[in-house]
């Protein structure tokens, strides 16, 4: 059963900024291209901004990325203390826990906008690949990623490109349809989930928009 609970407060209450999908992923593009630009906006992390968050946060999105060390979902996309609420594991896969997360920023702090932020030459999606079997809780990661790698094995063999991004979609199609109080905010155009993906070499996010 997914993980959820009915809610007696209604989304958005604490959403000064009251950004929309589309002005939440315009915000992300300009701040992508800062950063491929080495252009960052300053004082992202001051204790100045610190302190006007004392009584709250309004992150505009959610990014639900994969834990890699070379993907900092604020640094990418040149967003500071309290823009941004980020949901990280490997291959961003997406379990209660990941649901719940979601949950709480969209129906209580606001957020409209929730990206699937994958990348290339992912590991987890490598390992899924493979076919090994893996020992510990690495193997629930690779158990999640198993359906997208399966799904482009049929059609295009062991291609890793078109498995990240089948990744990518497959858990943007999750987070939409498994949790009931998501899937009725999407459903109702209050809520835009969206997939993108990373490139390492320009610093580029190319979003999969559907």
């Amino acid at each position: 059963m997914p993980y959820y609970f009915s809610y007696n407060m209604p989304a958005y209450e604490y959403a000064p900024e009251g950004l929309s999908p589309e002005e939440g992923i315009a915000r992300l593009k300009e701040g992508n291209e800062r950063f491929m630009t080495e252009a960052l906006r300053n004082a992202r992390f001051s204790a100045a901004r610190r302190l006007t968050l004392l009584e709250g946060q309004s992150p505009f999105a959610v990014i639900v990325c994969c834990s890699d060390s070379r993907v900092p979902p604020e640094e990418v996309f040149d967003q500071g203390l309290g823009e941004l609420f980020v949901v990280r594991t490997a291959g961003h896969v997406v379990d209660e826990s990941a649901m719940g997360s979601i949950e709480y920023a969209v129906a209580f702090l606001g957020a409209s906008l929730v990206v699937v932020l994958g990348h290339e030459d992912c590991g987890a999606v490598c390992a899924a690949i493979s076919g090994k079997e893996h020992a510990g809780y690495m193997k629930f990661v690779v158990d999640a990623i198993k359906p997208a790698v399966e799904e482009v094995r049929a059609s295009s063999g062991n291609d890793l490109p078109a498995a990240v991004r089948a990744n990518i979609n497959y858990v943007v199609e999750q987070i939409k349809k498994t949790d009931p109080y998501l899937a009725s905010m999407v459903a109702e155009d209050k809520v835009r989930v969206v997939g993108a993906l990373y490139t390492f070499r320009d610093g580029k996010v190319t979003f999969l928009e559907s």
